[in-house]
């Protein structure tokens, strides 16, 4: 495994993707990066990295996406047409609504103004719908969602 900072000395860290894949086509690469760019994580994915971390996650998060990623021995990049085809998508239709107005950037309070719930509740239903699209983020939660065409 490779962990990659997309803001390298020298070499932008998702051009440094493609030397890395050639060097070492086997390693799992994971970027990091303590900016939150969608087109970063896109251009990531699409290069052949296997997560995007962003750093304002909390390390505990952090560490659970790098050791679920190593456990996960026979795993494709995420942004991968296999990965993607074979990730679980059980969601109700109340954490497809949250999800919605989570990829429209809205925060637990507001998502349950709208929905008329509780934000301990719409914390439950997004941990849920990071758990169903085994992301360890909102962000990722958002792009995988695009990704897999349940959110436009």
């Amino acid at each position: 495994m490779l962990l990659l900072d997309v803001q390298l000395q020298g070499l932008n860290g998702l051009e440094g993707i493609a030397l890395l894949k050639r060097k070492w086509p086997e390693a799992k690469i994971v970027v990091v990066s303590a900016l939150y760019d969608p087109e970063a994580v896109r251009e990531a994915l699409e290069r052949g990295a296997h997560r995007f971390i962003s750093k304002a996650q909390t390390p505990d998060a952090m560490l659970e996406t790098i050791t679920a990623l190593l456990d996960d021995h026979s795993a494709a990049p995420e942004g991968t047409p296999s990965a993607s085809a074979t990730r679980p998508t059980k969601l109700t239709p109340r954490q497809c609504e949250v999800l919605d107005l989570l990829c429209q950037g809205l925060s637990n309070k507001m998502i349950g103004r709208r929905l008329n719930l509780s934000e301990n509740t719409i914390r439950g239903h997004v941990q849920a719908i990071l758990a169903a699209l085994q992301v360890s983020s909102r962000s990722e939660a958002a792009f995988m969602s695009r990704r897999l065409g349940l959110t436009g």
